[in-house]
């Protein structure tokens, strides 16, 4: 599955390249800077910049800063950059859109299913608790976005959106305790998964 998926992420930046460079020359094309009200109150940074392509195509960098060693008790460092290319059934920031994203990610975190006291044992019996474990590596992220922009006035819009698709991690499991790892792994431990992995609402202010 993930490799179709691969397959139509291309397929959509390719037909999005094509359609910009058909544009009329002197078109104007407007750049929005964003951040993201959802992640803000708790001192998570996610702030980006969406750039119009054509009449309906844009392309969207953004980058995310978790710099939490310790957030409610969980490992909760994650740094990542992505870009999107986007595509408006209406018109270039306006209303419905789906876009096609790419990102890569580091982190030191602990994951959600291990928020429990629930008792880990490894392939050579020993055990552990799974509140003292937590995961550091990297991930390469793909997937699709859907997403509403919101025009709140001539210069500002609500961009609300969610991403879905694939994440092949890379990494190392470490009990908190100890500093010892806890699985089994003589290098990096992989795996990949189906997750939904970026939204929010970004405020976007347009800049031209």
């Amino acid at each position: 599955m993930k490799y179709k998926l691969l397959t139509g992420v291309l397929a959509f930046l390719s037909v999005g390249t094509l359609s910009a460079q058909e544009q009329e020359q002197g078109q104007d094309k407007s750049l929005y800077i964003k951040g993201n009200a959802l992640f803000a109150p708790i001192g998570i940074l996610n702030v980006g910049a969406e750039k119009q392509l054509s009449s309906k195509y844009t392309l969207q960098g953004d980058v995310f800063i978790s710099p939490w060693k310790s957030f409610a008790g969980h490992e909760l460092q994650y740094y990542s950059a992505s870009v999107e290319g986007r595509y408006y059934f209406q018109e270039a920031f306006k209303h419905w859109y789906i876009g096609a994203n790419l990102g890569f990610a580091a982190y030191n975190v602990q994951k959600w299913n291990y928020w429990n006291d629930t008792i880990h044992v490894n392939d050579n019996g020993e055990t552990f608790v799974n509140s003292n474990l937590h995961q550091k590596g990297y991930s390469i992220l793909l997937g699709v976005t859907a997403g509403y922009q919101f025009q709140l006035s001539e210069r500002w819009n609500l961009d609300i959106y969610g991403t879905v698709g694939t994440s092949q991690s890379f990494y190392k499991g470490y009990d908190r305790t100890t500093g010892k790892r806890y699985d089994q792994a003589t290098g990096l431990n992989k795996s990949g998964e189906i997750i939904p992995y970026r939204g929010g609402i970004m405020i976007s202010y347009k800049l031209k």
